[in-house]
């Protein structure tokens, strides 16, 4: 279970990194892109960011296209965060799959 701090802080890069990939997804990544959750470590040294990712034939090249620009995106967070926080966590970026299991279970439930 996740502390106060470490719930605060990931929601904040949550929202930071959201209005990030949404300013970049058309542009750059040719989809679109949410942030769905982000988690602290306890550490608070990496933050764990889960995209959904839409209108897209392959997802995994867009990951794959967003993890190459993790420093870049580590970067742009930190000017956005300097105020809030004194280091930057490092990202990791994952593809949330819940919304293809939950189609998948109304899918079988149909049946």
């Amino acid at each position: 279970m996740d502390s106060t701090r470490q719930q605060r802080i990931g929601y904040l890069i949550r929202e930071e990194l959201a209005q990030l990939l949404l300013a970049d997804s058309m542009s750059l990544y040719h989809c679109m892109i949410t942030v769905t959750r982000t988690t602290v470590t306890k550490d608070l040294s990496i933050a764990r960011s889960y995209l959904s990712i839409y209108d897209c034939p392959d997802r995994n090249a867009v990951l794959a296209e967003i993890r190459q620009n993790t420093k870049s995106i580590r970067f742009r967070l930190g000017q956005k965060l300097k105020n809030h926080l004194r280091i930057i966590p490092r990202c990791e970026f994952f593809i949330d799959d819940t919304l293809d299991y939950i189609e998948n279970i109304e899918k079988l439930l149909k049946q």
